[in-house]
């Protein structure tokens, strides 16, 4: 029978049911299918009780599935006549809101209108002096021989009827009515519930109760056992298609994978994969090292040539004072100010060219136009003492307020601290061939000008901003103590490239041995396999 043929009388016949007592306990239909989706599915199960079980099940939900769509229809139809009948509700709600409207303005109108609407006359007349309020406020709620008063003591008072309901001591009062209400209750509700759970009563929840229950287990019972069967037979191995023996192949087959991928023996494998990446890793980290090594000495020999052939030279200290200029004009640029190279012309003082670079501050800087002097030395001999004496003369001899003495790291003092302040005076430590000695000349050039803001301000009104310089200034000073300490860390990490190769060679030994171990696991497991 082809089901598509069947729809038009299933919809003729959806009106006629039966009731449950008419129906029949089984029905016997033979049917013939066409449909191709139809008989895929059928012939998934095996031929007998499971593929009548599952056509059950398939015809079970097609009728309950048409029985759906019959409510689908009617539910449209009622969805379109509901629509159409508030439309017209919508249509007479609107019509009676603009009557309602109307006739209530015009009632409002007529009561409320200020002019001489009735409502403002009545209000009038009761609110005026002696009028309607007034008198009937002063007869109700005037003083004792009020209506309010009489009311009061008649209902509340001594002698009420309600003083006597509420008296405890009294046998027909409100407490012994609900004592005696509330006992009765209890004595209605502990019979109900009595009857309820008595055996002897049919009609009581826990028969009614038991009678269910035993109807439900029997079904229960009945179900339960088609399930625990379809279990047992997902659980057998004497079936291939069993979810059990399916479970056993899949572990069986990754079992196989597993050792295929983590033994020796096969050169496709993961672990023999994985050990030939690591030996390639390990053989170039161990060039990559060696090359890196080479590359660092030849580096290192050629800058020990320069600089020793830079010292050797007649022209050192002319070096150091172009590389201290270009520095310091990187700076005076940055901050907006104007920075002059003076070491080759003479000062104030006749036939004098201490003072080798002037640098004027900005107009956005509080001492705009205030100076200071620079004197750089790379030379060996001169102490912090003689560095004061010169670093003052090039304040007179180039009109500045503070001077600025910057010692080469080569050639400084042993006991000269990368950054200190004398009065007036700052003195810096740099090396034009370290780049972490840029700070100090940055820090050094810094203090000079908060000096000079110092300086130039000297009225009362600014005596709080010369306190914050003066903190800013021992700050500085203080961090300058500590760039000693970094400087020191840094050689510290140059000395440590030792350790890094040596810790480098340690982890090539540890992953050696951990391969070892790895390759003496995996023989455990295949032995284990193999039992």
């Amino acid at each position: 029978m082809d089901f598509s043929k069947q729809s038009t009388a299933v919809d003729d016949d959806r009106d006629r049911s039966l009731s449950s007592d008419e129906l029949p306990l089984s029905l016997p239909i033979e049917l013939i299918v066409t449909d191709a989706e139809v008989i895929r599915a059928a012939c998934a199960h095996e031929e007998g009780g499971p593929r009548d079980r599952f056509l059950a099940r398939a015809l079970r939900v097609g009728v309950l599935a048409l029985k759906h769509a019959v409510g689908e229809i009617d539910a449209d139809r009622i969805r379109r006549e509901s629509t159409e009948m508030l439309k017209s509700l919508d249509h007479r709600l609107v019509e009676h809101s603009r009557v309602v409207n109307d006739r209530v303005t015009e009632v409002l109108k007529r009561y409320f209108d200020p002019d001489g609407g009735q409502f403002q006359q009545r209000v009038e007349r009761l609110i005026k002096r002696d009028g309607e309020l007034e008198q009937l406020l002063s007869r109700h709620l005037g003083e004792q021989d009020s209506e309010l008063c009489k009311t009061l003591s008649r209902h509340f008072g001594e002698e009420s009827d309600l003083i006597k309901w509420l008296n405890p001591d009294k046998s027909r009062g409100l407490l012994a009515e609900m004592q005696r209400a509330l006992q009765e209750q209890l004595r209605e509700q502990r019979e109900n519930v009595v009857k309820q759970f008595s055996l002897d009563n049919k009609e009581g929840a826990l028969c009614r109760f038991l009678d269910e229950l035993n109807e439900r287990q029997g079904t229960l019972s009945k179900d339960l056992r088609m399930q625990i069967d379809d279990v047992v037979k997902q659980f057998s191995l004497d079936s291939e298609d069993s979810a059990l023996s399916r479970l056993v192949n899949n572990v069986t087959k990754a079992e196989r994978r597993i050792t295929s991928e983590f033994s020796l023996d096969s050169e496709d494998s993961a672990l023999a994969r994985l050990r030939r990446e690591l030996l390639k890793l390990h053989k170039d980290q161990q060039e990559a090292s060696q090359k890196f090594q080479e590359e660092v000495k030849v580096t290192l020999k050629e800058l020990a040539a320069r600089r020793d052939e830079a010292a050797a030279g007649t022209r050192h200290g002319l070096d150091f004072e172009v590389e201290l200029a270009r520095q310091v004009e990187f700076e005076a640029q940055r901050t907006g100010d104007i920075a002059t190279r003076t070491g080759a012309t003479t000062g104030a003082i006749k036939l004098c060219k201490v003072g080798d670079i002037v640098v004027e501050l900005g107009p956005e800087n509080l001492a705009a136009g205030a100076k200071v002097v620079i004197e750089a030395k790379q030379k060996a001999g001169y102490t912090l003492a003689k560095a004061r004496e010169e670093i003052e003369i090039g304040r007179k001899n180039r009109g500045a307020e503070v001077g600025l003495f910057v010692f080469s790291a080569r050639l400084a003092p042993e006991t000269a601290e990368p950054v200190v302040r004398h009065g007036d005076d700052v003195f810096v430590v740099w090396d034009p061939e370290d780049p972490q000695t840029d700070l100090f000349l940055r820090v050094g050039l810094t203090l000079a000008r908060a000096l000079c803001v110092r300086r130039k301000e000297q009225s009362a009104a600014e005596e709080a901003d010369f306190s914050a310089i003066e903190t800013a200034i021992l700050e500085i000073e203080k961090q300058a103590e500590r760039l000693g300490e970094i400087e020191t860390w840094t050689k510290t990490i140059e000395n440590n490239c030792g350790k890094i190769r040596q810790r480098l060679e340690a982890s090539r030994k540890s992953l050696t041995r951990q391969i070892g171990r790895l390759n003496s696991h995996i023989d455990d497991l295949k032995s284990l396999v193999a039992e």
